[in-house]
């Protein structure tokens, strides 16, 4: 079973993790009229990524497709004349995809638990049945695309089949883009919308996220077709493209609504798994103090006397353990790399020990550390393990030196440093002010998902039968890849979205009852 952690338990899981038919916020009532107000909901067509096409549990499957924001959206616009609402439906709910046959994504992940009862997340058995190369016809109203980024939506090909295997173009979009030269804007317009809602620019910081910073910041680059994929989008970028996409939707003569972004840091991806996390008996704790001690009370006040580092990098990067929970071994490349310098006297360091301690500290309760880093916490570096005992290293002393995340510190990908954090919060600033000024300014509805977010975050919403939080598993609103929401958590954003489009348009559009929505699947709940 593949599961994300190893030292997070879960709590008893609570009952209602099982679908039911959603019913609305305010019971309708025999004679009971909903009005649109000022607004057109007879075309609704949803622009955005994976958020709007219900992606959920890692994976785009039919069930979680179903349950996207736009689709609960469009059942109550048709409550006030809205019309019918299309979606490039997968063919599963297993979620993996096909080209010419071969595995080209994973299927989703389902709650089912291990040899020891153990509760996590696992990959849902099975072949799957979506084959990319097997076109659906639109146009559809739902043209969400998992992946896509704030450019991806005005570039011709990015769903060009041939595209996919060098990742130039989008498997998602790749099945039911309307040619191979298409853009997601044009097939978003060749549905004539009266009615829109943007939700675009989460991929654009997501990425350098959960990648643990190892992107780049490519604030100053304004040539996006130069971007790795983990790379943070310039914010002038996002401006320009944002913009064009608003003037396309809004030239149409549709009306609609804009969904800025909410912090990515704050989802249960980055919020699970504790900077302190590594458990140590009194004895482990001792024998590694004893190992870092030179280079606790000799290296770091040297290379400080020496000007190398300042004093309080040198306090900074003190290595220190104890018995119970410990913070992370981590190599951060805002550090100063003292690998060179360690290996010339006075220090005479060899090169692998030198390695080791080239930019290394342990985590602080600033840092993230990503749900996916938890599978790699405690075990073993095999290659480093051999390595040293290739070197004439005992087995057991070179097994103690190649702990992953204690005596083998963790590499960039497997931490979200708080400056790598600040890079993102400075994109992403940026971002929604160009989202609510773009809003004011052609007088759409403005949706703060950001501000919603934070109070499922912080607390929770309350909800006839509990309350909504953003804990893993058992707080209903994240999905299993803690990144994308339940059925009930896009019921909660749906709710939003109606709120924001009633406050501007005059609408009374009723929300739903996020209790009747689903929240997580366990394994055999699965068909």
């Amino acid at each position: 079973m593949k599961k994300y952690f190893n030292y997070i338990a879960l709590p008893a899981l609570a009952l209602g993790l099982v679908a039911c038919e959603p019913e609305f916020e305010n019971e309708i009532e025999d004679g009971t009229v909903y009005t649109n107000g000022e607004a057109n909901f007879s075309s609704y067509v949803a622009v955005g990524n994976s958020l709007t096409a219900g992606f959920a549990d890692g994976a785009l499957y039919i069930t979680g497709q179903e349950n996207s924001y736009p689709n609960i959206m469009a059942q109550q616009f048709a409550l006030a004349g809205g019309g019918e609402f299309t979606q490039p439906l997968v063919s599963d709910n297993l979620g993996g995809l096909t080209l010419g046959g071969t595995q080209i994504a994973n299927n989703r992940f389902v709650l089912a638990t291990d040899a020891n009862g153990n509760p996590g997340p696992a990959v849902l058995s099975g072949t799957p049945t979506t084959e990319i190369t097997n076109v659906v016809t639109g146009p559809f109203n739902n043209v969400g695309v998992p992946g896509a980024k704030s450019f991806h939506l005005v570039a011709p090909g990015y769903g060009n089949v041939a595209g996919v295997p060098t990742g130039q173009a989008n498997p998602y979009f790749a099945r039911f883009a309307s040619e191979a030269n298409a853009t997601v804007m044009g097939d978003a317009l060749a549905a004539n919308p009266s009615f829109f809602s943007l939700w675009i620019g989460n991929n654009d910081i997501l990425g350098f996220a959960t990648s643990g910073g190892a992107g780049v910041d490519q604030t100053g680059n304004l040539d996006p077709t130069t971007y790795g994929p983990n790379d943070i989008t310039d914010p002038n970028v996002f401006a320009s493209v944002y913009s064009q996409e608003v003037g396309l939707l809004v030239g149409s003569g549709a009306q609609g609504a804009l969904v800025n972004i909410p912090d990515v840091t704050s989802i249960p991806f980055f919020t699970t798994v504790p900077s302190q996390s590594i458990p140590l008996d009194a004895g482990t704790a001792a024998t590694l103090n004893a190992a870092f001690a030179a280079y606790n009370t000799q290296v770091l006040p040297g290379l400080a006397s020496f000007g190398i580092i300042t004093a309080e990098e040198a306090a900074a990067r003190q290595i220190t353990f104890a018995e119970g929970a410990n913070f992370i071994t981590i190599q951060d490349e805002d550090l100063t790399d003292i690998s060179a310098i360690v290996q010339g006297p006075p220090f005479n360091l060899d090169p692998i020990t030198a390695g080791l301690l080239s930019q290394l500290r342990q985590t602080t309760n600033d840092d993230l550390v990503p749900l996916t880093t938890a599978g790699v916490l405690g075990t073993t570096d095999q290659d480093f393990l051999n390595l040293l005992v290739s070197l004439g290293i005992p087995a057991e002393q070179a097994a103690l030196q190649a702990i992953n995340g204690v005596s083998r510190p963790l590499q960039d990908q497997f931490v979200l440093t708080s400056q790598e954090q600040e890079l993102i919060t400075a994109a992403q600033t940026q971002y929604n002010a160009t989202i609510q000024a773009l809003a004011q300014a052609n007088d759409l509805a403005f949706v703060d998902a950001r501000s919603a977010l934070q109070v499922v975050a912080n607390g929770g919403v309350s909800f006839n039968g509990g309350v909504l939080t953003s804990d893993f598993v058992t707080g209903g609103a994240f999905s299993l890849d803690g990144v994308h929401p339940t059925p009930r958590g896009y019921a909660f954003t749906a709710n939003a979205i109606i709120d924001a489009i009633n406050d501007q348009y005059g609408s009374t559009i009723p929300g739903v009852d996020i209790g009747s929505y689903a929240t997580v699947a366990i394994s055999n709940d699965v068909n």
